[in-house]
């Protein structure tokens, strides 16, 4: 049946329950559903944000190593972005692989225009881009025209150093504090550094200021290699600080989040292990139910205990 005059709703906007959180993702588009604007989607999705994913370039790949990738050109990347920001608010940004300095460029235009919305900023590994020029580049206009608008900037200690202190030739690693005095010399306020290497098997993560470490979590290290895991964490920490967490419990909390989706990663081709980021929408199989039962149901936040790849 039609509808008619009389079915139309009588509620208007104001009248409707409030919404998620929306989160514009800046980021390339993968295919593989591993990181990129899918995993930014079903990153926020899981935390209970909405995503506004707008595709800066098209990476060829799959699940083990990147192979190419063919750039949109800047002038669409920006009319994606301010279609949407015409019409909807957006309570952060999330910055992931942008494709090319004239890409950053244009990017950086368009969050200029809210200074007051937060920004995290994730740094991936480009080691695959055989034209050095083109990535550095890159890396040039990253650092001048994005960093100075981002709150938290994300990363692997190596792939940080690499971008914040390339000249780094010290026998040991620098530490998050050195890495946010060089982020700060670019206007960024804060860094995530994730995957340091700690002895006994464990890595930490750590979130730091030029003053120094504010916080972080220390995890046992994964018996498996995994792709995605750095935009996994960068939109979920996004999707907290669009919510109104304070930044030191979304990173514990985003953290927390990134452990239990790689917990439960599955490997659905012959490479790399992918982030489950629906871990807690899965039922338990039979062996968590026999070993639960009898026992008080488990807090949904509490991470798993096991660390089985499946």
């Amino acid at each position: 049946m039609n509808p008619t005059a009389t079915d139309t709703p009588t509620e208007s906007p104001e009248d409707l329950a409030p919404g998620p959180v929306c989160v514009m993702c800046f980021n390339a588009s993968d295919t593989t559903g591993a990181g990129g604007v899918p995993g930014d989607v079903a990153t926020v999705a899981a935390m209970g944000g909405h995503a506004v994913p707008v595709i800066t370039t098209i990476v060829m790949r799959d699940t083990a190593e990147v192979f190419d990738q063919s750039p949109i050109d800047p002038d669409t990347v920006v009319e994606q972005a301010r279609s949407v920001l015409e019409d909807l608010t957006i309570s952060a940004w999330k910055v992931g692989f942008l494709g090319t300095a004239e890409t950053v460029g244009a990017v950086a235009e368009v969050l200029t225009d809210y200074p007051d919305v937060p920004l995290v900023t994730y740094v991936p590994n480009l080691s695959w881009i055989d034209d050095e020029d083109a990535a550095q580049s890159y890396h040039d206009a990253l650092r001048e025209l994005v960093l100075p608008q981002t709150e938290v900037l994300v990363g692997t200690q190596k792939t940080l150093t690499d971008f914040l202190l390339p000249e780094w030739d010290a026998e040991r690693p620098p530490s998050a504090r050195e890495l946010a005095v060089a982020a700060a010399e670019h206007g960024t306020s804060y860094v995530l550094v994730t995957g340091v290497q700690l002895p006994n098997n464990f890595i930490d993560n750590v979130l730091a200021s030029p003053q120094g470490a504010i916080t972080g979590e220390k995890y046992e290290r994964f018996d498996a290699a995994f792709v995605g895991a750095g935009d996994t964490l960068s939109a979920a920490l996004a999707t907290l600080l669009a919510s109104g967490q304070e930044l030191h419990i979304a990173v514990s909390e985003g953290l927390a989040f990134l452990d239990q989706a790689l917990d439960a990663g599955f490997r659905p081709g012959m490479g790399n292990v992918i982030p489950d980021r629906f871990f807690w929408a899965v039922p338990p199989d039979e062996e968590d139910e026999e070993a639960l039962d009898g026992e008080d149901t488990p807090d949904a936040n509490s991470p798993p205990t096991s660390r089985n790849i499946h």
